[in-house]
């Protein structure tokens, strides 16, 4: 099928919304330990600048179940997740923020396909709702979308 206009041509943000049954514990963690300012907010609901993407948290009166993770069984990285590639600096920077608020990591920080097409450093977080967060990074931004030849990793 052919679309007139490539998503890739197209400019956005990304959004993404999820519940919270501890919308204040949801805030500490975005705002405090990750570093996100909040934006537009109710009592039902608070938006934060997610590296520069909007996220919205909203807060639900029952226990929020804690989403299941499926495992990529060869690298124990969990399936179901979002996250953020930021530059090679920052990346350090967020992974020293995290240490220093000693964080329990889903996934320690690591280099992942080392030596072959898309090299990245990444590390996974949860959220206090138990989403799965990764950070990763690549010395070349370029390589975010590298195709491989013939079998990845």
């Amino acid at each position: 099928m052919t679309f007139l206009i490539p998503a890739k041509t197209m400019k956005g943000i990304f959004h993404i919304a999820f519940a919270s049954a501890d919308i204040d514990r949801a805030i500490l963690f975005y705002g405090e330990i990750l570093g996100c300012s909040r934006g537009r907010e109710s009592k039902a609901w608070v938006d934060f600048d997610f590296f520069g993407h909007q996220m919205s948290i909203h807060r639900v009166s029952s226990k929020v179940s804690r989403p299941r993770n499926y495992y990529n069984p060869n690298s124990h990285i969990p399936a179901n997740h979002f996250g953020i590639v930021l530059d090679w600096k920052d990346w350090h920077e967020m992974e020293t923020r995290l240490r220093n608020t000693r964080i329990n990591f889903l996934v320690e920080p690591h280099t992942a396909f080392e030596g072959e097409v898309g090299e990245q450093k990444s590390m996974f977080i949860q959220d206090p709702d138990g989403n799965a967060i990764e950070f990763k990074t690549f010395q070349d931004m370029k390589n975010v979308f590298a195709v491989c030849e013939g079998k990845c990793a």
